[in-house]
């Protein structure tokens, strides 16, 4: 057996903001990929996803006794595969940031679940919202608390556009241009960060009304124009959004940028080279760069790993 490719993801505006109603934007980044297979020599390399799915599959089979109602899967047929050595084979990074839990959750549906919705079928915002649901209950299983959104981006490999919690929406992004000088990129910080923890962090944050304050006014602000920009195509106002939200990451969020380089960040904002911003939820992975140039950001990112995503 071997599945379709499930891809990794990028959400390019919205980490964090999305928990308190911001907009977000999420696009598939087909660099990286997972599938299902089958190992039936149960091979070393192979024996720690399996030994994840076993768990993974209890975790399904409670969630089906306790909201019956929202999803059931073939556990039957889950766990002769998991017998006969099924693991999950991919290319995505782990704690990176971009959705390794994601495109495991998707490719698990997508081969198991009963009465699936498939992407040929119209997707509604009532069937986008009940796979996001069910998504986000799959995915908690890594996470504690997921919004579904990682796994909802693999599964449809489509750019989703969210409004709010309960309004999202398929978007049509900018088409690349081979030659455009500005650029989304990754920066690979070289540690891998855990999103739990974060996520903790930040929900304790957010009992302080400062915090929550900043969130609203700053935070929350910049992101939805950021997001409205970039559907436009408003580069110009793009970038000036973009550096505000950089500035209000550093001095807000600064737990969740590795502290070797809080610098570097720094220094993007005062040259005007590259702005960083969290990839995900921080704390390791990677970090997303934006530039209105990028052979000025590679130049002054000489000493960094970097992958350019999409050129515009």
């Amino acid at each position: 057996m071997r599945g379709p490719l499930f891809y990794s993801k990028i959400l390019l505006f919205g980490e964090y903001g999305i928990i308190k109603d911001s907009k977000g934007l999420s696009i598939p980044y087909n660099f990286y990929n997972g599938a299902l297979k089958i190992d039936e020599h149960h091979t070393i390399s192979t024996h720690k996803s399996n030994e994840g799915l076993k768990r993974f599959a209890a975790h399904l089979s409670t969630l089906q006794q306790e909201k019956p109602e929202l999803v059931r899967f073939d556990l039957e047929s889950l766990n002769a595969d998991i017998e006969k050595g099924l693991y999950f084979d991919s290319s995505i990074p782990q704690g990176y940031g971009v959705g390794s839990s994601g495109a495991l959750v998707a490719a698990i549906y997508d081969q198991y679940a009963k009465e699936k919705i498939t992407i040929l079928e119209n997707l509604t915002r009532e069937k986008l919202l009940k796979l996001k649901a069910i998504f986000g209950e799959m995915e908690s299983f890594f996470h504690g608390k997921s919004s579904g959104l990682d796994p909802l981006n693999s599964y449809l490999s489509l750019p989703i556009l969210i409004n709010s919690s309960d309004n999202i929406e398929p978007a049509g992004i900018p088409s690349q241009t081979e030659n455009g000088k500005s650029a989304v990129f990754l920066l690979d910080s070289g540690s891998t960060g855990e999103t739990a923890p974060m996520v903790q962090l930040f929900m304790e944050n957010m009992k302080q009304e400062g915090f929550r304050n900043m969130l609203k006014d700053q935070f929350v602000k910049h992101t939805d124009a950021c997001v409205d920009d970039f559907l436009k195509g408003d580069v110009k106002s793009l970038f000036g959004n973009i550096k505000q939200l950089s500035k209000v990451v550093l001095d807000n969020f600064k737990p969740m940028i590795p502290a070797e380089f809080h610098k570097l960040w720094k220094k993007g904002i005062d040259s005007n080279a590259y702005y960083l911003k969290l990839c995900g939820s921080g704390g390791g992975g990677y970090m997303l760069g934006f530039t209105e140039d990028i052979d000025k950001a590679k130049k002054a990112l000489k000493n960094y790993k970097l992958e350019v995503v999409y050129n515009f």
